[in-house]
């Protein structure tokens, strides 16, 4: 092999290794990691910086690095097809043809993405003032392939997408607790977090028939009552009937007003919000903060009462149930056999079907598992009422005349039933 030759196969070698480059190098900024890089902002690397100012702008830095990875392997196979038809002529393209495919897909595509993938910030701060350079020596095709964007954009419409939804971010989230970087517990604060712009009052308030409230023209003594079995310490005060609700009274005010010797109460009462079921609870707790209240009250489409909402269902969205040494802990799941449960009507009808695992015919406007056997049953079941959904063998334990208060569920094995 001659010195010309030798020399043919060097720039070819180069020209791979050129490939290579830029094929690691969109690996790197594909799977690029901005929050690590913001962190290492304050090391003070200046490659560090520059890694974070050529991101900025992704789409000069993409199209110089595909400018790049084309030249080095349009350049590489002519430079083979070349030498190849030069010892062995016409053959020799077929050789050059089958020996580019192999090195240019092992040596110039799957190598450098293994090998960079797992290092893509250490790879992306080291090829920055390369790419930097690469940027400046093809800002004249970069301006060509920008000209030519903006008039493919103003002629044809596009959908927009944000860069990351919130499934993704919650995947996210999932593979970092998968990978045990962070725990079960601070994963759930933060899917709990994503999701808290999504949670609607409806989904969370106390139905107007669990509401413990006083009338404002009640007995001392009776709200002594109702502060102790109770155990709540704010109660909801109405006037003529529950669906008029005008205030609540604080236990703290009562009692103090009681070692004082008052015998009316009404003066005590405090203000109250109202909000409609479908407002969200992010908004009700900004509003609920600005006007220093803890309760409001959820009406209905005719004015009526149906149900109330506390600062601390809110906080619960975030971080789970919040017990104190008054509080009645309620098991809404309670496991009696394999696969069998004694689930509470006032549970959420979501967690049951996650409970066993199951997804609903239909989309559902109701949240109660009380209010999805009433849709089922079509009527208000009585104890004994039995029905089967899905693989779901469902029998009311607990029943009131409006109401039901319990049910056992057994999934059924190696069986899957149609709602009746």
């Amino acid at each position: 092999m001659d010195s010309d030759a030798i020399s043919q196969v060097l720039v070819f070698c180069l020209f791979i290794i050129v490939s290579a480059f830029f094929t690691a190098s969109q690996t790197a900024f594909t799977n690029f990691n901005k929050v690590r890089i913001k962190n290492l902002v304050n090391s003070g690397n200046k490659k560090v910086g520059l890694t974070l100012r050529l991101i900025e702008d992704y789409d000069k830095l993409l199209s110089t690095i595909i400018i790049g990875l084309n030249i080095s392997n349009i350049t590489a196979v002519s430079l083979s097809t070349v030498f190849f038809y030069n010892y062995y002529k016409k053959i020799g393209v077929v050789f050059s043809i089958v020996i580019m495919i192999a090195v240019i897909l092992i040596l110039g595509v799957f190598l450098p993405t293994i090998i960079v993938k797992k290092r893509s910030v250490k790879f992306a701060i080291f090829s920055a003032p390369i790419l930097k350079v690469c940027i400046f020596i093809f800002s004249p095709i970069n301006y060509i392939i920008a000209n030519f964007n903006k008039i493919i954009n103003s002629n044809m419409e596009f959908d927009e997408e944000t860069s990351l939804i919130e499934d993704e971010l919650i995947t996210m989230i999932n593979e970092v607790e998968n990978e045990g970087v962070m725990n079960k517990n601070e994963s759930d604060l933060i899917r709990s977090a994503i999701e808290f712009n999504e949670v609607s009052v409806e989904d969370i308030f106390t139905p107007r028939t669990d509401i413990v409230a006083i009338e404002d023209e009640d007995t001392i003594e009776y709200v002594k009552e109702s502060f102790l079995t109770s155990g709540y310490s704010r109660l909801p005060v109405y006037q003529d009937n529950i669906d008029n609700i005008i205030g609540v009274l604080h236990e703290k005010d009562f009692y103090q007003a009681v070692n004082r010797k008052e015998k009316d109460f009404k003066k005590l009462i405090s203000d109250v919000l109202y909000v409609t079921p479908n407002k969200k609870i992010s908004d009700l707790l900004k509003d609920l903060q600005l006007s220093k209240l803890h309760m409001a009250i959820v009406i209905d489409e005719y004015g009526g009462t149906a149900g109330l909402v506390t600062m601390e269902d809110i906080i619960e969205e975030l971080v789970g149930e919040i017990w104190d040494e008054h509080d009645e802990v309620v098991e809404w799941f309670k496991k009696i056999g394999e696969d069998k449960y004694l689930i509470s009507c006032n549970a959420d009808i979501d967690d049951m079907f996650d409970l066993f695992d199951i997804e609903p015919d239909e989309e559902l406007d109701i949240s109660t598992v009380n209010g999805w056997l009433t849709m089922i049953f079509e009527e208000i079941p009585e104890v004994g009422g039995k029905i089967q959904y899905k693989n779901l063998d469902i029998t009311v334990t607990k029943a009131e005349a409006k109401r039901v208060l319990e049910i056992s569920v057994e999934k059924i094995r190696n069986q899957v039933t149609s709602n009746n």
